[in-house]
């Protein structure tokens, strides 16, 4: 099950650079996962400092 920001997300970037498969990118008003790269590591949960990612 890919991972999701939520609402909550501040589009600091720290997830982004953390991605090891770049799955993350900005999108129009906050950072994005494409669920179709995203391998389910739990990084980007780990390095955000306001929990925005999380198991969709």
């Amino acid at each position: 099950m890919a991972y999701k920001i939520s609402d909550a997300c501040i589009s600091c970037g720290a997830c982004a650079a953390e991605c090891p498969v770049e799955a993350i990118s900005e999108g129009d008003t906050q950072y994005q996962i494409d669920p179709d790269k995203c391998i389910d590591c739990g990084t980007c949960a780990e390095t955000c400092p306001v929990g925005a990612p999380a198991q969709a």
